[in-house]
């Protein structure tokens, strides 16, 4: 007889929130990528064009950790004209030793949005100048807010812009977050004006050429580009990976097929064997980050297997804990 905890987006919410437990979660889940045996096979895509709607699949087992997580992560892009969240989803949780499921996390895509703004709190912790005081978030979606609450979890952010292509979205976004965070937050819509001056930019959209010109950078920055996470996708011009002092990959393998990096490659502008920095040699202490504070640095997160697997398992470890969740036996 196997046992298995069934959790659902409500219970999840209540049990994994973003937190510096979360951030150091992802934190560790990266070192790992770096340090140990990790088996993280590619992405698994499934395009469905005619809805604008791509399917990804991502797993990984991290040596160490006693459970797996396989994630399916759907994101359909007309569905807010539906009435519909563009994001949907659900992991399911695997022991390590068994390969039995041991629990099914109907998230609905709330622990990868948890997971990714960790991620960015985590590469803003290792590659943005420690009194980053204005942030500019290009998207205006969850997403974008949450990386917003992130950078606050680990740099002194007093200021935020907003940039989004649609404007009401903007002001609304800027708004709200405003009210929950207490910080000057306002709309911009000038995407040079939004980036000029900020010492930490995030992109998070789904846009296919860049958002960020080479132009609208200057020394000290710090970018981390979330949403090139597909082939297609492109929010950072390419020239601006060759000016920057750094570029750190959450797994280089990764950003040479379908991150900013594989742009560059494709422009270019950098070579398809560069040696590349990952976030978690540098979180292990095996290469520098930021040498100094006029450097600019560029994150390239993808999202990778390992990020869900720890997510996946803090959420488990915590629910047994609380005693959350249905236990469903078989």
């Amino acid at each position: 007889m196997s046992r298995m905890t069934i959790l659902t987006e409500a219970e999840l919410r209540k049990i994994v929130t973003l937190d510096l437990e979360a951030v150091a979660c992802v934190e560790n889940a990266f070192r790992a990528l770096a340090t140990l045996p990790v088996a993280m096979p590619p992405i698994l895509r499934l395009d469905i064009p005619e809805h604008r709607g791509e399917v990804d699949v991502k797993t990984a087992y991290v040596p160490g950790i006693d459970g797996f997580a396989i994630k399916i992560s759907p994101g359909f892009f007309d569905n807010p004209k539906l009435g519909l969240p563009s994001v949907n989803g659900m992991m399911v949780l695997l022991s390590a030793k068994t390969g039995l499921i041991e629990a099914v996390l109907l998230d609905n895509g709330y622990l990868t949005d948890i997971r990714t703004a960790a991620a960015g709190a985590v590469a803003a912790r290792h590659l943005s100048r420690e009194d980053s005081k204005v942030a500019a978030i290009f998207g205006a979606g969850v997403q974008g807010g949450l990386q917003l609450e992130a950078l606050r979890l680990v740099r002194p952010i007093e200021e935020a812009r907003i940039w989004a292509r649609d404007a009401t979205k903007a002001e609304a976004t800027a708004a709200r977050l405003r009210e929950k965070l207490g910080i000057l937050v306002r709309a911009e819509l000038d995407a040079a004006k939004a980036a000029a001056e900020a010492d930490i930019i995030v992109t998070t959209t789904p846009s296919t050429e860049p958002l960020i010109k080479a132009g609208f950078v200057s020394a000290g920055q710090h970018i981390t580009a979330m949403g090139s996470d597909a082939e297609h996708k492109n929010e950072i011009a390419p020239a601006i990976l060759r000016m920057a002092d750094l570029y750190v990959a959450d797994s280089a393998k990764q950003t040479r097929r379908l991150g900013e990096l594989h742009h560059a490659i494709e422009a270019a502008v950098m070579t398809a064997d560069a040696e590349v920095t990952e976030l978690g040699q540098i979180i292990a202490g095996g290469k520098p980050g930021r040498r100094s504070v006029s450097d600019i640095t560029i994150a390239d997160l993808t999202g990778t297997g390992v990020q869900d697997t720890a997510i996946a398992t803090l959420a488990r470890d915590r629910a047994r804990v609380t005693n959350a969740g249905t236990i469903f036996e078989s």
